[in-house]
């Protein structure tokens, strides 16, 4: 089989994969990861992407916190925590969420007192809180490295600045690319903000996969982010910030701005924004912004990854549609779809998850 695309969603799949069967990956770029994976905010949240999304995160984190000596030597995860926090317009906002996690253990609430003491100078107005306890950092790049190294020791093979041209298919697929053609019997759609637009090329229906530009900037601040700081986050997803080493701060606007599939950039005004209302959060001064960058993230139109493979038998799977989420849930969500993808019994990882809202038949008319 072919997956195109060597991001956490092509990468974490081929390590399920490349022990059992012939695995292709081909990316488009010359190094994996480019364009999302490489681009995170880096953190593991129970929360993020909302209750649909938390069976496959809370799946992955056992072993993102302890994973297999064979496959790492060391866990992902890191201590953080997170802070959910309103000021009198986002406190409906802080109510919704705390509801919609309603009879989980999942939140804390925080008085102003206890916020005062989790996010030194935090401004007059901010009352409100839900302490997420569980929030963890994620080393990102050592997570996909280990997934491309289990693939490349189970003999899957990667080829970079492949970008595929064409697709045809008669007993099976023909990809055109710029490093060659190459033939396979499955095509393993992972191409993330471009998965509709391989869709196209395959002769299948696209499914509505939109990219969406997200900022983050990285902040010299005075005083110094301390290294405790939790991850802290607007009700309202207007912002959130968490420290970085040496006390800097990287800052979002939590931006989600509908764009092309391209090598999308920071805006100024974006990030002018994102500084606008930490400012308006805590008292500290911004003495530099040191970087500034923009990753793509893509959703289905349901806000649903998206695994499975297309109605019509001719082997064309989706692993795609996986937002800001994709590599907090990797580990589960690669092996639902490589039990959907062989038609073996899931992993006792997954067994517990209905994959029916993720299938890509659900878009079939």
């Amino acid at each position: 089989m072919a997956i195109v695309g060597a991001g956490i969603a092509g990468a974490s799949l081929a390590a399920e994969l490349a022990a059992h069967g012939s695995v292709l990956i081909l990316e488009a770029e010359g190094q994996p990861g480019y364009h999302s994976t490489g681009r995170s905010a880096a953190f593991w949240s129970e929360s993020y992407g909302g209750p649909a999304i938390r069976p496959l995160t809370a799946a992955s984190g056992p072993f993102l916190a302890a994973p297999p000596a064979d496959f790492a030597d060391a866990p992902f995860l890191g201590a953080r925590g997170a802070i959910h926090i309103a000021d009198a317009a986002g406190r409906p906002a802080l109510d919704r969420l705390a509801g919609s996690f309603a009879g989980t253990s999942l939140f804390v609430p925080l008085d102003r007192a206890a916020l005062e003491q989790a996010i030194p100078g935090l401004r007059p107005g901010w009352n409100a809180g839900l302490a997420e306890p569980s929030c963890r950092d994620i080393d990102v790049a050592a997570l996909h490295a280990a997934c491309l190294k289990r693939a490349r020791v189970g003999g899957a093979r990667l080829v970079t600045e492949a970008r595929v041209e064409g697709l045809s298919h008669d007993r099976g697929w023909r990809i055109e690319t710029r490093a060659g053609a190459y033939t396979a019997d499955i095509i393993v759609n992972a191409a993330g903000a471009w998965a509709d637009d391989l869709a196209r090329l395959a002769g299948e229906t696209p499914l509505g996969i939109q990219p969406y530009r997200r900022t983050i900037a990285q902040l010299r601040v005075d005083p110094p982010a301390p290294a405790a700081l939790p991850l802290v986050i607007d009700a309202r997803g207007r912002f959130y910030f968490k420290p970085e080493a040496g006390g800097r701060l990287w800052l979002s606007p939590h931006d989600e701005t509908a764009c092309k599939a391209q090598d999308c950039a920071a805006e100024e005004e974006d990030v002018a924004l994102a500084i606008d209302r930490l400012e308006g959060v805590v008292d500290c001064r911004i003495e530099a912004v040191e970087r500034r960058w923009a990753g793509l993230r893509s959703f289905a139109p349901d806000r649903l990854p998206v695994y499975g493979f297309s109605p019509g038998g001719r082997g064309f799977f989706w692993c795609a549609g996986q937002g800001g989420f994709g590599i907090q849930t990797a580990p589960a969500a690669a092996k639902l779809a490589a039990a959907l993808l062989t038609g073996s019994s899931p992993d006792p990882m997954v067994a517990a998850i209905d994959p029916a809202p993720y299938l890509a038949t659900r878009f079939a008319a």
